[in-house]
């Protein structure tokens, strides 16, 4: 949840930038922070946004003063990274630009719509907003570096609580939860089918066909429409069976058919630049349908039939789950709140009470869906909080706190040293 919020935070600072970017009245400058400024549009739009955002009146005026102490603040961790000469690589750049408008196509729902608001192409929008994101990188940067040792003592946290107890919100209802999670399978005969036809398209291509037309013409992908092409990517940025294979080519080269959780891919490498690699590939999806789904939920429903009987869920959890990241923990969820669980996830486990199992039910992913059972293997009524039961929650409360009287002093001493000025 936190990262979620951090990531929206991110993307909003990005989109007022994008807005008052795209002013075309004579702006006024309201703050100078070295060689930086700051615009009534810029903060006009940076205020708008946090109001919508927390449901608040964008005309406060103590709003509006918190606002442009927080962008003087960037502007002069901005400064100090300069200063410090901290540096962030083009691919980084490239990579997080690449990233928020690929996030701002999926919210405004396609490519054209952005350039329509934005009353520019794509590809001058990259080029016009690469500045302002390497500029975020490297106060994130200076941020990380300094926040990456900061720690609360058990002390810290003890004398937080006793001075903020009667301030902190109660703990919600938590539940310690279990899957048993399962991928529906594509039909054998369908399986062999698309590697067929991938196998003729990529022979096509090694006798001289163009990779891109075939991509447009067949590839399942989002990036169909630009031949294939997933731009400049870190490693780690891809799956491991995709990764491994974009690594291991010769700039040019073509891959042999390679298998992932989304389906058949050839891949070409195009360049690379040390850990980075610019691909493209072309993707034929493992289609499924109603008797892989149903197959796949007869088998979930039998799971859960015997550990109802008796059964170790945790052991079968670890045999058939298909959770990568829970079946050798036994399926193992850890605690949760139902806020920090998708809507219909949380409808399910909220239904449920302690030590039943549900009833499979489809989780949508990223790319794919499964099924799943979960257990309930204890439920946590809602509580004040308490040193016993909530040490760790209080901990990122009184970490939060600490880091934030950190930074504001940090931001004081910063003052000090570069030229800043409010013209208000």
């Amino acid at each position: 949840m936190i990262m979620r919020t951090i990531l929206r935070g991110v993307l909003l600072f990005w989109i007022a930038s994008f807005s008052a970017s795209a002013q075309t009245v004579i702006d006024r400058i309201i703050a100078v922070v070295d060689k930086e400024i700051i615009t009534e549009s810029e903060l006009r739009e940076r205020t708008t946004l946090v109001a919508m955002q927390n449901r608040t009146d964008p005309s406060n005026p103590d709003l509006r003063k918190q606002i442009l102490e927080g962008m003087i603040a960037e502007k002069l961790i901005l400064a100090q990274a300069i200063i410090d000469s901290v540096a962030v690589s083009d691919d980084e750049v490239a990579q997080a630009l690449e990233q928020q408008l690929q996030n701002l196509i999926r919210q405004a729902g396609s490519e054209r719509r952005i350039e329509e608001y934005y009353g520019m192409p794509i590809s001058r929008i990259r080029r016009e907003f690469r500045d302002d994101i390497r500029k975020q990188l490297l106060v994130q940067r200076v941020r990380q570096t300094r926040e990456a040792n900061l720690s609360v003592s058990r002390r810290e946290v003890e004398e937080f609580f006793a001075t903020y107890k009667d301030s902190l919100p109660s703990v919600p209802d938590q539940y310690e939860l279990s899957n048993i999670f399962m991928v529906p399978k594509p039909d054998s005969s369908v399986e062999q089918r698309s590697r067929a036809f991938l196998r003729a398209i990529l022979d096509s291509i090694k006798a001289g066909g163009d990779f891109a037309d075939f991509a447009k013409r067949h590839s399942q992908d989002g990036t169909a429409a630009s031949g294939g092409d997933l731009g400049w990517a870190k490693r780690g940025t891809f799956v491991p069976e995709f990764e491994r294979v974009a690594f291991s080519l010769s700039e040019g080269e073509l891959s042999d058919i390679v298998q992932t959780e989304f389906g058949y891919h050839i891949i070409q490498l195009l360049q690379r630049r040390g850990e980075s690699v610019h691909v493209r590939h072309i993707l034929l999806r493992l289609e499924k349908g109603p008797v892989s789904d149903s197959a796949t939920v007869e088998t979930l429903r039998a799971l859960r039939a015997r550990a109802l009987a008796g059964e170790s869920f945790a052991d079968l959890a670890r045999k058939y789950s298909e959770d990568e990241e829970t079946k050798a923990l036994g399926g193992d969820l850890g605690t949760v709140t139902l806020d920090q669980l998708e809507p219909e996830f949380a409808r399910v486990v909220e239904g449920l009470q302690e030590g039943e199992i549900s009833e499979p039910h489809r989780i949508n992913l990223k790319n794919t869906y499964g099924f799943q059972i979960v257990k309930v293997r204890k439920k946590i009524p809602t509580h004040p909080m308490n040193l016993e039961d909530d040490y760790r929650r209080i901990e990122q409360f009184a970490l939060f706190v600490k880091r934030n009287r950190k930074n504001a002093e940090w931001i004081e001493e910063l003052k000090k040293t570069i030229y800043w000025e409010v013209r208000l």
